[in-house]
């Protein structure tokens, strides 16, 4: 199986296609097979990478905590895009990939053309309100007791996933039974350090607002604990446009494949022939809905 070495950590990838390349980045409770209907829509125009993250196997599953930082995550998508060759490249995440996505953007904007922040945001909190440390950690107690195949089925079945299984019943079994055959240990530690301890994308505001790169927000409606924080990014990232999807839940791409597969092209043709520019000054938060003359905004 083909791998990449990330500072002693074998990552393993999957490629299909040529042209310019697309790096697709998985969530807590999926895996590169997660990108599937992608790799195939868009491996007829790209170059398609999808990894797995540490701890998904057959990517290594380290033994300790600190190897699953937020930071070792983009580390990680630093390590596939050198090993592969890939200077540059649109980036594709949802949830934790949105974040490591997001926080390499911030790291090297030079190296990502395009940004799609699918359903990204899940335990960022506006300032002041108390981080939900100790319920993941809770939660990351619960799945390292009674293991994976005894934890995906609620996993698969909570409030922003319910979705997918009412809409495609087929579907969502396979993601329930690939979800089951994760690491135990892999998926607690994920759990218990990427997703407790990574800060707060609103303690970025500065950053984020500096940042120069083409980005796609997408979000279900009904994925509610990501909605306000996807409002922020988009009126705080210049260069952001929001896409929300009705009657929707967490795993976009899997409950609107075509909707979402046809969207991602639109914006990817926009941004390369040099049509997706910052926001129109006229259009900041916070004006009047109505000018006219004599009143200020």
């Amino acid at each position: 199986m083909p791998s990449i070495d990330s500072s002693g950590v074998r990552i393993h990838y999957e490629t299909a296609g040529d042209g310019y390349p697309v790096v697709f980045l998985h969530e807590l409770c999926a895996d590169w097979r997660f990108w599937e209907d992608q790799m195939r829509f868009f491996a007829r125009d790209y170059r398609c990478v999808a990894y797995n993250a540490r701890g998904y196997p057959p990517s290594d599953v380290p033994a300790a905590d600190a190897d699953y930082a937020w930071e070792r995550q983009v580390d990680d998508l630093v390590a596939v895009m050198d090993g592969l060759g890939i200077a540059r490249a649109h980036l594709v995440g949802l949830s934790m990939g949105s974040y490591t996505a997001l926080q390499f953007a911030l790291r090297a904007p030079q190296r990502v053309s395009a940004l799609v922040f699918t359903s990204g945001g899940s335990g960022s909190v506006p300032p002041g309100a108390p981080m939900q440390t100790a319920d993941m950690q809770a939660r990351a107690d619960a799945v390292a007791r009674d293991g994976m195949k005894q934890a995906a089925p609620l996993m698969a079945a909570g409030p922003t996933r319910v979705q997918l299984l009412n809409k495609d019943p087929i579907g969502g079994g396979v993601a329930m039974e690939r979800l089951a055959e994760h690491s135990t240990e892999g998926t607690a530690r994920t759990m218990r350090n990427f997703q407790a301890l990574r800060p707060s994308l609103y303690g970025f505001e500065a950053e984020l607002r500096r940042l120069d790169v083409p980005a796609l927000l997408v979000v279900g409606d009904e994925d509610d604990p990501v909605i306000d924080l996807n409002l922020f990014l988009k009126r705080t990232m210049p260069r952001a446009g929001l896409w929300i999807l009705p009657r929707t839940g967490h795993p976009v791409n899997l409950e609107e494949p075509g909707e979402y597969n046809r969207g991602l092209a639109t914006f990817f043709a926009q941004v390369e022939r040099g049509g997706w520019g910052p926001r129109d000054p006229r259009a900041a938060p916070g004006g009047a809905a109505i000018r006219v003359p004599g009143i200020k905004d």
